[in-house]
């Protein structure tokens, strides 16, 4: 039979570095969704409180909510905010929901597939309700 393996390093190595690449560039993707997933979250979060306080609006936590999106993650990933007084647990709260795609090849992913909700209590004045 054959005795001469001239030529399957060559192979092998071309086999492992298919594989090499393809478990980086997983690992790479992953990280990418989960920074937009907790980049959603947080911005969610910080424009409910934005939006709870005192002279504040609804509007304005939205804004906030779409600059912080901006500045971490940039145009790429198209947000959509939305924001509205509720009660929550008994408790007036200003919920701000962020609606945008999740990252499955590179920014781009199925339409309205990732959901954050961030919720802050009303502020108030002292003596008001």
């Amino acid at each position: 039979m054959w005795r001469d393996d001239s030529g399957s390093a060559i192979v092998e190595f071309l086999l492992v570095s298919v594989l090499l690449v393809a478990l980086t560039a997983g690992l790479l993707q992953l990280a990418l969704a989960l920074h937009v997933r907790n980049t959603l979250a947080d911005a969610a979060a910080e424009g409910a409180r934005h939006a709870a306080l005192v002279g504040e609006t609804e509007q304005t936590g939205m804004a906030r909510t779409r600059e912080l999106i901006r500045v971490a993650v940039g145009q790429a990933v198209e947000a959509e905010v939305e924001a509205r007084r509720e009660l929550w647990q008994g408790m007036p709260t200003v919920a701000v929901t962020v609606t945008a795609p999740l990252p499955l090849l590179g920014f781009f992913g199925p339409p309205r597939s990732l959901r954050a909700v961030g919720r802050a209590p009303l502020e108030t004045l002292a003596g008001q309700r």
